[in-house]
Order: structure tokens, then C-alpha cells, then sequence
């Protein structure tokens, strides 16, 4: 049975080739609570890495370690090779993060977000420029104009994106952006991401869909206390063997039918 042994695949931060998120031998104590041990997980250009599991695994807080929201107690964390704990405003300037709830001024349209959100990080465009990455974003062409408030979630999550196309990033950092969406809206930011990974975009999602990881992805992990406890080449692993891997590293019992 594809399972368990499948696993073989650990990566190793002495690797020769180049990437975009490292993380080194990290460590991240909350108290006598150990949210990371020894975390070692890297991400190369054109790559989207899903991290799997339960509430408390690790997920977020290895998000909020390359934000440089918190620091490491232990390891080094690098964004295309700038140490963050070092140089944390120079990191973030080549990645765009997209939270479960994104943060954007629901009385402004989506083409003032992006204007906004794009002289923060330095840029400046023309109106169709703009409505050009909202456009690229899959964003429909008649809620350029509108008010945010009157946005889904989904609508949200492609301001987002066209946010990240703004900026050029080099680094994208999701933590379950696809909560709350119907499947259609889901499937829709799935393309989007393939979208961003076919320009060499590095992604590094957080998420409990195992069905989109397995559709989006290119690598896979799945996290229990913190720990890293498999890695896979998706394209190596059916979606039956990954929930069933899943599953019995969570220690959740299936029904029988």
C-alpha cells in the first residue's frame, strides 16, 4: 500500500540548490510549550509547499517566524538568503503574505487598495495597470470599482494576489487562505497559485485542505507538535495514500463503511 515508507524524501538545508525560505534546525519555545522542534523545511522558486495538519501543529507559527513577527529560540530563517532574525525589513521585501481573514479598507474600491498597497511597498502604476493585475488576479472586471465591502471572501483573496503581482514578489506566505471558501472559489484561487508557481513564485501554505494541497502543491509536510513528521514530492503520492498518512500520524480513527 502507498503509505508510510513514502517519506524517504527529507530535505536537508545543505542542499546545493538555491531557495527562497529556509528554515535551518529551528526551534520556537513558548515556556515549557515547544511550538517548533528542529524544523528543517525549504522552498525553491517555482514551488508551492502545503504544510498539513491539526490546530496547535506548528502551521502558523512557522508562518509568523518568516513574517519576523516572533523570533526563534534556536536556528536560522532566511528569506532568498537574507537572514530574517538579521534583517527582517529587508526580507520582507521580497514576500506578500495572505492571512485567513485578509486585512484590506472595505470603503475603498479594489483598484484604491491595490494603489495603496502598492505605494506602501514603493511602487506606483497607472489606473490600467492596475486594473490590469486585478485582471490577471481573476478578479471580475466589473467589481474593479467597487467598494471591498461588498466583496466575498474569494473577491478578497484575489486583491490579495493582485497585491502580491503588484509587488513582484519572490515569496508568498498563505495561512489557511482557503477557509470558508465555496469549492468554486476554492478551485479558483488553486489556479491562481499554479499561476504564481509557473512564474517562479515560492509559496509556503499553511492549510487543513488536503484536497487542495494535493492539487496545488508540488511539495507536501504534514506537522504534529511541532514537529516536521514527513515531507512528499506530490506527484508521488495519490490523494488516498496522503489522507490515509495524514489520518494515521494524526492518530484520528476512520469509520468503517
Amino acid at each position: 500500500m502507498e503509505m508510510l515508507h513514502i517519506h524517504c524524501m527529507k530535505l536537508s538545508c545543505a542542499t546545493s540548490f538555491y531557495t527562497m525560505i529556509t528554515l535551518d534546525n529551528v526551534n520556537k519555545s513558548y515556556g515549557d510549550f515547544k511550538a517548533l522542534k528542529n524544523l528543517n523545511l525549504t522552498v525553491k522558486p517555482g514551488e508551492i509547499y502545503c504544510l498539513l495538519g491539526a490546530n496547535g501543529a506548528g502551521k502558523t507559527t512557522t508562518i509568523n517566524l518568516l513574517l519576523g513577527f516572533i523570533t526563534p529560540n534556536t536556528g536560522t530563517i532566511s528569506i532568498n538568503n537574507i537572514n530574517v532574525q538579521k534583517s527582517a525589513l529587508k526580507s520582507k521585501q521580497y514576500l506578500a503574505y495572505i492571512p485567513e481573514n485578509l486585512m484590506l479598507y472595505p470603503n475603498l474600491t479594489a483598484v484604491e487598495n491595490l494603489n495603496y498597497f502598492s505605494g506602501i511597498g514603493g511602487k506606483s502604476f497607472g489606473k490600467k495597470a492596475l486594473e490590469t493585475f486585478l485582471d490577471d488576479a481573476g478578479l471580475q472586471r466589473e467589481a474593479f470599482h467597487k467598494r471591498l465591502s461588498k466583496f466575498s471572501k474569494g473577491m478578497r483573496q484575489k486583491v490579495g494576489i493582485a497585491i502580491a503581482l503588484a509587488k513582484d514578489t519572490k515569496v508568498l506566505l498563505l495561512d489557511e487562505p482557503t477557509s470558508g471558501l465555496d469549492p468554486k472559489a476554492s478551485n479558483e484561487f488553486g489556479q491562481l497559485l499554479k499561476h504564481l508557481k509557473n512564474k517562479g513564485v515560492a509559496i509556503l501554505m499553511a492549510t487543513h485542505d488536503i484536497f487542495r494541497a494535493k492539487d496545488v502543491a508540488t511539495h507536501i509536510g504534514i506537522m504534529k507538535e511541532g514537529e516536521l513528521k514527513y515531507e512528499f514530492e506530490t506527484d508521488k503520492i495519490s490523494l488516498a495514500a496522503l489522507e490515509s498518512t495524514y489520518l494515521k500520524i494524526m492518530d484520528y480513527k476512520t469509520l468503517e463503511v
